[in-house]
């Protein structure tokens, strides 16, 4: 740290990871469950708490149905099958916002490579060069949005606002507005078949998601993720490279994107321009239910994982219970303001709380 001015000093350290202690995983008074080590496993048990309270409205609902038997297990299949291609996507959105980015072109890069990938050109060239081509558009697409970023200046809001709007024209021009069949065997088994007795597409949700959080916690890629979307002049001036790394945040998003295409043309057999709509409101909203910052460094995979499942639970319950998708979106609109707000004014622990207004009575 030498030579650099003592204010910067300690968010270099940060930067750079700092000690245990360092980075609240000391045994202080308060011990290592209140402390900031201790904050995500204290948000995800509360997500897992959400995630029970869910269920049980499932099961005062509708008792007749869970109590046939087998029939948790094939709905639970169902649940984390609706949410697998959310679930894939939320896990590149949460590198970009633990970065300090957004990505508001998820779902059009999803349209685009599914439209490009199930062209008759690419469709007779086999299976293999229908997947590359879905990964290798999301991936380009990706760097194009992070260049515009890192080196073009433009904030990502903007850049990725325009690159949804190109990205959806581009699949409309290439699928002249019509849905593109697929009759590809292997593509379309991805979402019907099982392994193991495990869906396909759950077991693809399950390698991105371990892929991701190693990514995130045991590389120093990861490292210097947290490190851009905490500070980034302090990133700087610890010698990471700030606009390439952002470049590959955006195309590690773009990469997920490769994969939610492929996975998505084979739940419907099919591609078309309008397919994903909404899809970055999912990826965003859940990434938010996890607990990662809008603001940018801190954030978990496991996190944004519950946080795609309790959407999925909650669209199933309201599918179970024949509620509008009105209402449905609704209540989605409420968590996530309510996730907002839990951010912005959380608190490390109850004791922190009452020991504020302790002090505020005594003055």
């Amino acid at each position: 740290m030498t030579g650099l001015p003592a204010q910067t000093a300690p968010a270099v350290k940060e930067a750079l990871g700092g000690g245990p202690e360092e980075k609240g995983g000391g045994g202080g008074s308060n011990g290592w469950w209140h402390s900031d080590a201790g904050e995500a496993t204290r948000r995800n048990l509360g997500l897992i708490g959400v995630l029970a309270g869910l269920i049980l409205i499932g099961i005062i609902t509708q008792p007749e149905l869970y109590g046939r038997e087998g029939w948790w297990i094939t709905n639970v299949w169902a649940i984390l099958k609706l949410g697998a291609t959310v679930g894939v996507v939320a896990v590149g959105m949460t590198f970009v916002i633990i970065g300090g980015g957004i990505d508001l072109s998820v779902g059009a890069i999803i349209a685009l490579a599914g439209v490009w990938s199930t062209t008759v050109a690419t469709q007779e060239m086999g299976t293999f060069f229908m997947i590359l081509t879905a990964l290798v558009v999301g991936v380009v697409v990706g760097l194009i949005n992070g260049f515009l970023i890192s080196y073009g200046r433009l904030v990502p809001f903007i850049a990725t606002l325009a690159m949804l709007v190109a990205a959806r024209g581009l699949a409309a021009q290439i699928s002249n507005k019509q849905t593109q069949q697929t009759d590809n065997r292997t593509i379309n088994a991805i979402a019907a078949e099982d392994f193991l007795g495990v869906p396909i597409l759950v077991w693809i949700l399950a390698v991105v998601v371990v892929l991701g959080w190693i990514l995130l916690n045991r590389t120093t890629f990861g490292r210097r993720t947290v490190a851009i979307g905490g500070n980034v002049e302090a990133a700087r001036l610890a010698g990471i490279n700030v606009r390439l790394h952002t470049m590959m945040l955006y195309a590690l998003a773009g990469l997920c994107c490769g994969i939610g295409a492929v996975m998505l043309t084979s739940i419907g057999t099919s591609a078309q321009a309008a397919m994903a709509t909404n899809y970055e409101l999912d990826a965003i909203a859940a990434v938010i239910i996890g607990g990662t910052l809008l603001s940018g460094g801190r954030g978990t995979i496991v996190g944004s994982l519950l946080g795609v499942v309790i959407f999925s639970t909650i669209t199933n319950l309201f599918t179970l219970n024949a509620l509008s998708t009105e209402v449905q979106n609704m209540v989605k609109g409420g968590i996530i303001v309510a996730a907002v707000l839990i951010q912005q004014f959380r608190f490390n622990s109850l004791s922190q709380f009452f020991k504020r207004n302790r002090i505020t009575a005594a003055s």
